[in-house]
């Protein structure tokens, strides 16, 4: 068998194509968009029953000034699609899936600030989980190590029988609900615990433009008078400390670095005196703090109950 028999078999066999040509197919659209470009010529042409044929030679006209040889049944084809809408885009129906699509489509313009809010409430509930949740979890736990850390500072009862007090307060708080009385209970076994741990002397303030003693005329009794010593807290290394001092005209707790101590009326005329020999007290020494105790031992005679203001 030559060359030419194959040849003439395989063009025999060949079967006709169904679809058109990728070329017809463009051409075809193009003539669409030309004819929607002109929208009044094609509604003038398609209202007028018999005017299709002018249709098509105005679109040959068009095509020729171009350049381009458009086959009738090119230009039939691009006017039949253009009457049936095949290359018209229809929105589809809104759904469920329509509107999920949309919102996709535009997740740049919404996504940051959705992004953004959800990064807010995880913050809000971060900063609240780790400054209410969890300290209120850990309130329990936090009270029974506060107290059992004044019972291993304290070297006598007193420093104990008051943490045991407070611990108590703090578990009723807790077993009742409030938790602002469990909280300030566990800052006042801190604060004890503070300061059974200090460790201080007392002594009598002596310096030039400083009172050494005052005293009052209390309330209650305007034909009496309360004497006072000004002492202050002095560290091992000299430096005066801040103490917790009850102030028995106010009934409030004050940290301070220097109160008065009240003392019976000889006691205060004795100190003055040897201020005023030589402008020296020469005991200044009033009392010692030592760590683990409540509170300091006293050299010299004192009721204990203090003023912080004069």
């Amino acid at each position: 068998m030559t060359a030419e028999t194959v040849t003439t078999t395989v063009a025999a066999g060949a079967q006709p194509q169904d679809k058109p040509p990728l070329d017809e197919m463009m051409l075809a659209m193009d003539v669409v968009d030309t004819l929607r470009r002109r929208q009044r010529l094609v509604e003038r042409e398609f209202d007028s029953e018999g005017r299709e044929q002018d249709l098509k030679q105005r679109l040959r006209k068009i095509y020729a000034a171009q350049g381009i040889d458009v086959p009738d049944h090119v230009l039939e084809e691009g006017v039949a699609a253009l009457r049936e809408e095949r290359f018209v885009y229809k929105s589809p129906a809104k759904s469920l899936a329509t509107r999920m699509a949309h919102l996709y489509v535009t997740r740049a313009r919404w996504g940051k600030w959705v992004l953004g809010g959800i990064a807010a409430l995880l913050l809000a509930w971060l900063a609240y989980y780790f400054m209410v949740v969890m300290p209120r979890g850990q309130l329990p736990e936090r009270l029974e190590s506060a107290y059992q850390s004044v019972v291993e500072v304290a070297k006598s009862a007193a420093p104990g029988q008051q943490a045991q007090q407070l611990y108590q307060a703090a578990t009723t708080a807790l077993q009742r609900g409030d938790e602002d009385g469990a909280r300030q209970a566990l800052e006042s076994l801190q604060e004890l615990r503070n300061t059974v741990e200090q460790a201080y002397t007392l002594q009598i303030v002596s310096r030039p433009g400083e009172q050494s003693g005052v005293w009052r005329i209390p309330d209650a009794n305007p034909d009496a008078r309360n004497y006072y010593i000004i002492v202050e807290a002095v560290s091992a290394d000299g430096s005066l400390l801040q103490v917790p001092v009850v102030n028995e005209e106010s009934g409030r707790i004050e940290h301070v670095s220097k109160w008065g101590l009240r003392v019976d009326e000889d006691v205060f005329q004795r100190i003055a005196a040897d201020k005023q020999d030589d402008g020296i007290i020469q005991q200044r020494k009033f009392g010692v703090k030592q760590s683990g105790q409540l509170q300091p031992d006293y050299l010299i005679p004192t009721t204990g109950a203090a003023i912080t203001r004069w």
